[in-house]
């Protein structure tokens, strides 16, 4: 489930203190934020390009199935009809186990085993795609991992160190794509955000900015797509410092001041950015919620079969992010 909303109010109302109702005078006044300010390229999905997608297979290994957003994506890549490599790696030093997916059995092995079993699916999937979902403090050893083997990869995992995970991937001369966000949606309207921001620097000079996000408990940092929204409004002129992203992880206060349905506490994204003026006469809320994971599971397999063509076309930019996807127009 995804919602994306825009709201505005020009007058001066008071500030409720439920979050997901209100800030704003009405709901009916939202204006549902679409993709029109991407170029029509960026947006269009040509029946050949369908075709191609669904006519596509290849080998994808998926790591991190062991958690619910590694499933999901291998769940999403049988669906695809693509060949979900039957190995996966864990960050505990474990006897080897097995999960079963899709009705595939996944062995998955721990740090101890993972040069020699990667190397060995390297030699029997040589056109074999990583696609990451672990940790965040396992993103730039893995990245260093799949680079010394040479395996390009879709880095789903959020946190570390990026400027050095893209140094490491520059390095190497290894196709990956990385990006903080894999819901093409969202992805879109990122991409919004950040034509506003070349086209209108300082439109919101002086406005002070509150954002917060809501995620799963299980989710360790911050959100990276909220990091990014922020970096637009900060070139927009608006008031803000990372630090002052409020963070909501407790279950109670997503439902009860979020909005969150109880059935995606384990799995959900809902983040909210309101704009006030200096005299406090003029805001705006920007949101967009996701529950479950579907949403971030599709992209990334879209971003796997787009990544593959790169790499058999051997195109010469090696590092990609969604929006290169979405401009492709390649998607299911």
């Amino acid at each position: 489930m995804l919602s994306l909303t825009l709201s505005g109010n020009c007058s001066l109302l008071p500030r409720p203190n439920n979050r997901r109702c209100a800030l704003f005078f009405a709901r009916t006044k939202r204006t549902t934020l679409v993709t029109s300010a991407l170029t029509r390229e960026t947006v269009a999905i040509s029946q050949d390009a369908m075709a191609d997608s669904r006519n596509l297979s290849f080998p994808i290994l998926v790591n991190g199935v062991t958690g619910k957003m590694g499933k999901a994506v291998a769940e999403a890549a049988v669906s695809a009809g693509l060949q979900l490599v039957p190995v996966s790696f864990s960050s505990l030093d474990k006897p080897a186990r097995t999960l079963e997916i899709s009705n595939i059995e996944i062995s998955v092995h721990g740090p101890s085993e993972r040069e020699e079993i990667l190397s060995s699916v390297t030699e029997k999937y040589p056109d074999v795609v990583v696609v990451d979902y672990t940790v965040p403090n396992a993103v730039n050893a893995n990245a260093e991992w799949y680079c010394k083997f040479g395996v390009p990869f879709v880095m789903g995992t959020t946190g570390g160190d990026r400027p050095l995970l893209y140094k490491t991937v520059q390095d190497s001369n290894v196709y990956a794509v990385i990006s903080p966000q894999m819901g093409k949606q969202v992805v879109a309207f990122l991409a919004a955000m950040e034509i506003m921001a070349e086209e209108f620097p300082g439109a919101f000079s002086g406005y002070k900015l509150e954002v917060m996000e809501s995620h799963q408990a299980t989710k360790l940092d911050t959100s990276g797509t909220a990091k990014a929204v922020i970096a637009c409004f900060q070139k927009l002129g608006a008031i803000f410092d990372m630090n002052e992203i409020e963070m909501i992880r407790d279950p109670e206060e997503q439902i009860n001041m979020v909005g969150v349905p109880e059935e995606y506490l384990s799995g959900h994204a809902y983040h909210v950015y309101n704009l006030t003026s200096p005299d406090e006469t003029v805001s705006f809320e920007f949101q967009h919620n996701v529950g479950g994971r579907s949403i971030y599971a599709e992209g990334s397999i879209d971003a796997a079969i787009f990544l593959h063509k790169k790499v058999q076309s051997k195109a010469e930019k090696k590092i990609y992010d969604m929006i290169d996807v979405l401009r492709e127009g390649n998607m299911r």
